[in-house]
């Protein structure tokens, strides 16, 4: 064996993986396990021992960068002549083939959603359209046509009301068929259909591969499932791979069921855990092992072989603002240590997350690249700019109207998707405009530009989403707002959902190879939520023998905000006055918890009433004197009332 090189640098898990030829194979492979090393081992030795020719081979991938990089690396071993694809690609090969009708393939669902998602009733026809489209993404993944999508929705929900979404997948398909198109979900469900009632084109497929591959196999869903069994038939020859842990993509209709299930189609399956992990110290890795046990699944204890290095973090702030400044720093402070800016990742769970971060790498002159589209490259920036200029009045009350025709709705609820983003980016929009010192937009805009449009492609820290950061690794990973309704996500009630919110924590976290910062903050100046909790996961990777997440927090915590109290209610009073004559929403004016903290304290002094939490120069210079007045009239909380007499 020493001799051979396909087995050189393998541990005992992957040498067992890899000398299993034939027969249905599971390899469950932990987070930098050396999954792809494993499975392109394993197909090069398939043909080295004669088990197969190389082109009855079919390995099966997600992506075409991963299929790309399979076929990179068996060619390094001298195996060639197998086909490594993703599920579209090989089905797309198959329907040019078999299919007598040859349509065009709808590049993205947009070209057709456009038109139907402005017959929307206000305030869904601002819906982002890549929420639209993956809702009838998940619909079709598990096979549901839009005549059956509100009988089959169960506790589903989908990103606008159930009714209106049929409208939207209705006339999707209806308009999509006149134009003569289909999608990429239809190629596969027609490549099905084929295969299904063409016994001729069922044998030449069947024919030509004889062992297959599948990597990923945890984000496999029903439509790729079903295609799969067509290929497979009866045979056995099939290798899967993939980690139930990591399974975070629930929303396009996969599910690791068919990961967890494999082993109990045959009873002869081979199962092969890989727990060996060559990407994280010691440290990071008894963090992430420290959620193992909520994860349910297959069990998974991942090892090191890395060394030990620094502790994880795990801070809490007193603000937002103040986790901001701290990472950046951190930033910073790696940097001048040795590590490439490029080798560190900010993670969040939603886009609309991002600004905070570009403006303050921006203003401490620090390189960053955002993923998924910066602050003004999203579709809310780009439409508030155009619209703004034609807008009139002053800033903050022109802001708030923008905003609102594109749909803004400040009391509406969303779940993890683009329609999210859109709605936390126009709140910043506003809420930037009403701390803007001038009254003109075109210098409001300038402004936007100035504190924002630093990113640079290819360059500097990186920003993206939980999702985005799957299957990359970073030497520092910075983990954020790990707060409830945070991460879990508002809306992700269900224990399902909770389950792959858990999931997602644990796939940030092993993302990180040598430096893992993980934190939250008691205070959001400007969210709707501007007294977050702490993540219910916290508590979950912090042991009692430690640092309970229950010390962390409450040991330096300011006692909580008294609301209701008269001084309260008058502040209230007030700022619906001041609200109305603005013309602006009143958490714009200032949040009911500012005003909380604003009776709990009792500023005698302009200074007191400064360094409260939400009140920023700006709003001390239009409000601070109204303020310290109405403040006045109450007595400070342990003073005596002095009845009149």
């Amino acid at each position: 064996m020493g001799e051979n090189p396909i087995f050189d640098g393998l541990n005992d898990a992957q040498i067992e993986a890899v000398e299993a030829v034939t027969g249905p194979v599971a390899i469950l492979a932990g987070a930098g396990t050396g999954k792809t090393t494993t499975i392109t081992r394993r197909i090069a030795n398939q043909v080295l021992t004669g088990a197969f020719m190389p082109g009855e081979i079919l390995a099966v991938t997600f992506t075409a960068k991963a299929a790309g990089e399979m076929r990179s690396r068996l060619q390094a071993l001298g195996a060639t002549g197998m086909r490594a694809n993703t599920f579209h690609a090989e089905a797309l090969a198959q329907f040019r083939r078999f299919s007598p009708e040859q349509p065009e393939i709808l590049s993205h669902k947009g070209q057709v959603l456009h038109r139907i998602a402005q017959s929307l009733p206000m305030p869904y026809r601002f819906t982002a359209l890549r929420d639209l489209a993956g809702e009838i993404e998940w619909a079709k993944n598990r096979r549901i046509p839009a005549r059956d999508y509100l009988e089959r929705l169960g506790p589903h929900e989908p990103p606008i009301p159930a009714d209106l979404m049929h409208r939207v997948y209705v006339t999707y398909e209806q308009r999509r068929r006149t134009a003569g198109m289909i999608d990429f979900e239809d190629l596969l469900e027609q490549t099905v259909t084929i295969l299904q009632e063409d016994e001729r084109a069922l044998g030449v497929v069947r024919g030509r591969y004889r062992a297959f591959t599948v990597d990923e196999y945890q984000d496999v869903n029903l439509l790729q499932q079903t295609l799969l069994d067509l290929w497979v038939g009866a045979r056995d020859d099939v290798c899967v791979v993939g980690d139930d842990y990591q399974s975070i993509f629930g929303f396009t209709g996969a599910t690791p069921e068919h990961l967890l299930r494999f082993a109990g189609r045959w009873d002869h399956t081979t199962i092969v855990t890989l727990e060996e992990n060559y990407r994280s110290t010691p440290e990071i890795l008894t963090v992430a092992n420290r959620l193992v046990p909520r994860l349910r699944g297959s069990k998974k204890t991942l090892r090191a072989t890395k060394p030990s290095g620094a502790r994880h973090e795990l801070r809490d702030f007193e603000t937002g603002r103040q986790e901001i400044a701290w990472i950046v720093s951190e930033c910073r402070r790696l940097h001048s240590d040795g590590f490439a800016y490029e080798d560190m990742a900010v993670l969040f769970r939603i886009n609309g997350r991002s600004e905070d971060f570009e403006e303050e790498l921006a203003r401490a002159h620090i390189p960053f690249q955002v993923r998924d589209g910066s602050f003004l490259q999203r579709p809310a920036a780009r439409s508030f700019a155009v619209r703004a200029r034609a807008a009139t009045g002053p800033v903050a009350i022109a802001a708030v109207r923008v905003a609102t025709e594109l749909g803004y709705d400040p009391r509406g609820k969303y779940d993890g998707g683009d329609e999210a983003t859109r709605q936390a980016d126009l709140e910043r929009l506003v809420v930037l405009a009403a701390e803007f010192p001038g009254e003109d937009m075109e210098a409001f805009l300038a402004d936007l530009r100035a504190r924002f449009a630093s990113e640079e492609e290819g360059r500097g820290v990186q920003l993206m989403t939980f999702h985005r950061a799957k299957g990359l690794e970073f030497e520092a990973v910075f983990l954020p707002r790990l707060e409830d309704k945070e991460l879990p996500f508002a809306l992700s009630t269900s224990d399902e959902d909770r389950a792959e919110e858990r999931r997602l924590f644990y796939v940030g976290i092993t993302r990180a190879k040598g430096y893992l910062a993980i934190s939250f903050a008691r205070a959001r100046d400007g969210e709707r939520r501007s007294k977050p909790r702490p993540s219910p996961f916290l508590s979950e990777i912090t042991p009692p023998s430690e640092r309970p997440v229950a010390d962390v927090v409450p040991a330096r915590a300011k006692p909580a905000a008294r609301t209701g109290g008269p001084l309260f209610e008058a502040l209230k009073t007030w700022r619906a006055t001041a609200a109305k004559e603005a013309g602006l929403p009143a958490y714009v004016i200032f949040h009911d918890a500012t005003l909380a903290e604003i009776e709990r304290v009792h500023p005698d002094t302009r200074a007191a009433l400064r360094a409260i939490s939400g009140v920023g120069p700006l709003k001390m210079q239009r409000y601070g004197e109204q303020i310290m007045k109405i403040v006045a009239t109450f007595p400070a909380p342990g003073v005596p009332v002095t009845a009149a007499g």
